[in-house]
């Protein structure tokens, strides 16, 4: 089945299908072969500009139109996504990789994002009071901010998507969408879901580019932007968030991970290493709350790498698309070549490989599952983001000390902790500095938990009862007796 043929190529403005200026178009390619799935719209800033005109215009109509109408657009949607699942799923494996049972699991978590922020449309409160000196009442309305610029990355592209587009649509604000260059189909059929569930034209509007710098700091400094949510790496958040100063636009940011696994040596084993096993390969360890630096105590550490190697041997690679396969190509050869060469240097470094670490021969972005022990400090990959299938293993004595090494980190995204005494998962919950804290499990992301980091990780949270209040101002008005 063609699903990428059945997919807009166009770009979304307005509530219209256009093409980009001058016919530009970007090619998307599969990364299990390397060849092009097909050519889509590549947005010039003249374009892009033309998106924040069309959001800007369809702000005021959107911001009235009742809290149930768009809570009732976002169900439908919903249903949309999940009825297509299989269609989606494929899509979503052809341009970026992942195993299709990970597919299908992505899009039943980016469809519950429109369940779920379908209800917060009607939950919108404010507040009413008197003031303490009795002089005058205080009015809190709750208001949508404003026209908002959406940047979403590769590694999830339907769930991203409906992360950020879910409480802008709940609160009324409008969108332009930027959506990675090597997944805008994701993106482009989720536009298409949106417009078949009754939203209005202007109020969504998509503009795959390969040209993210020429086309975003123009948005960003025009005044007609008056939101950013970005989801990406901490170095380009850093560039955004400067741009952003200029004309005070509000950010919500996303960024990198480092993720610590802390294995005491009280840990049920058989959970730690199935929590591990999660949290490393969920979409080939190229995800931000993917495990890291995982730090087990030498008392269980022979023991927790030889079955955690076991296991990552026993996985398939290979084309996603292919039945029984548990791993899927990288995202482009880029990515490929970053992994190797951050297992080369911890090999450098005195680290030793159970499994894998060679560079797979033959078509597509490949790269075995691989387990290295005794991972120095010293190794590039415990101060950088591996983005691929590799679990580096290093041995601790206490508590203080894993502790120490999880937080010596400039991100704070995600900690995983596998402990049976209550009091140290407490504890250790308390004093690791994430945003988030898998306890004895390799799962954290749900649409109903805020999720964020701190540190270097990023700004505010998305998801969540919390989800909602980055697209939302708040007013107050002095009435008085």
């Amino acid at each position: 089945m063609n699903v990428a043929g059945h997919v807009p190529k166009q770009l979304f403005i307005a509530g219209a299908w256009q093409d980009a200026e001058a016919g530009r178009t970007l090619s998307v390619d599969d990364p299990a072969t390397g060849k092009e799935l097909a050519r889509v719209a590549d947005a010039s800033p003249a374009d892009a500009e033309r998106a924040a005109d069309a959001a800007a215009a369809a702000q005021p109509g959107w911001a009235a139109t009742p809290p149930r109408v768009r809570g009732e657009i976002l169900r439908r949607a919903y249903e949309i996504i999940v009825a297509r699942t299989e269609e989606l799923a494929l899509l979503m494996t052809l341009e970026m990789g992942k195993p299709l049972e990970q597919a299908r699991g992505e899009v039943a978590y980016a469809a519950e994002f429109f369940r779920w922020f379908s209800e917060e449309a009607v939950r919108i409160d404010g507040g009413f009071s008197t003031a303490p000196d009795g002089g005058n009442r205080i009015l809190v309305l709750r208001q949508p901010v404003g026209p908002c610029l959406l940047i979403t990355p590769w590694n999830f592209p339907l769930a991203m998507g409906t992360r950020k587009i879910g409480p802008a649509v709940a609160a009324g604000c409008t969108m332009v969408l930027k959506p990675a260059p090597q997944t805008p189909l994701s993106t482009l059929a989720l536009a298409a879901i949106l417009a078949e569930a009754g939203l209005p034209g202007g109020v969504l509007n998509v503009v795959p580019t390969s040209d993210a710098a020429g086309v975003v700091e123009p948005l960003l400094r025009g005044g007609q932007i008056r939101k950013l949510s970005f989801t990406g790496s901490t170095q380009v958040g850093r560039i955004l968030l400067a741009q952003c100063a200029g004309t005070v636009v509000r950010t919500s940011m996303e960024l990198g991970g480092n993720a610590a696994v802390l294995v005491f040596d009280d840990a049920d084993l058989d959970v730690a290493v199935e929590g591990t096993m999660l949290a490393k390969m969920r979409n080939m360890g190229e995800a931000c709350t993917a495990a890291n630096r995982i730090f087990v105590h030498r008392s269980v550490a022979g023991e927790f790498a030889s079955r955690v190697a076991a296991r990552m041997a026993a996985l398939t690679v290979g084309p996603g698309t292919e039945p029984g396969v548990d791993v899927g190509p990288l995202i482009d050869d880029a990515g490929r070549r970053k992994v190797d060469s951050l297992v080369r240097d911890a090999v450098a470094h005195g680290a030793e490989v159970l499994t894998g670490g060679e560079l797979p021969a033959g078509p597509g972005c490949f790269y075995p599952p691989t387990v290295l022990t005794g991972v120095s400090g010293d190794a590039a990959l415990m101060q950088t983001e591996i983005f691929g299938p590799v679990a580096a293993i290093t041995e601790f004595d206490t508590e203080e000390e894993a502790l120490a090494a999880a937080n010596d980190t400039e991100w704070g995204l995600v900690g995983y902790v596998f402990t049976r005494s209550l009091d140290r998962a407490l504890r250790v919950s308390e004093r690791l500095e994430t945003g988030m804290v898998g306890l004895n499990t390799g799962l954290v992301s749900n649409p109903a938990a805020p999720f964020g980091g701190v540190k270097q990780s990023g700004l505010g949270r998305e998801g969540g009862r919390t989800g909602i209040d980055g697209f939302l101002e708040e007013k107050y008005v002095a009435i008085p007796f």
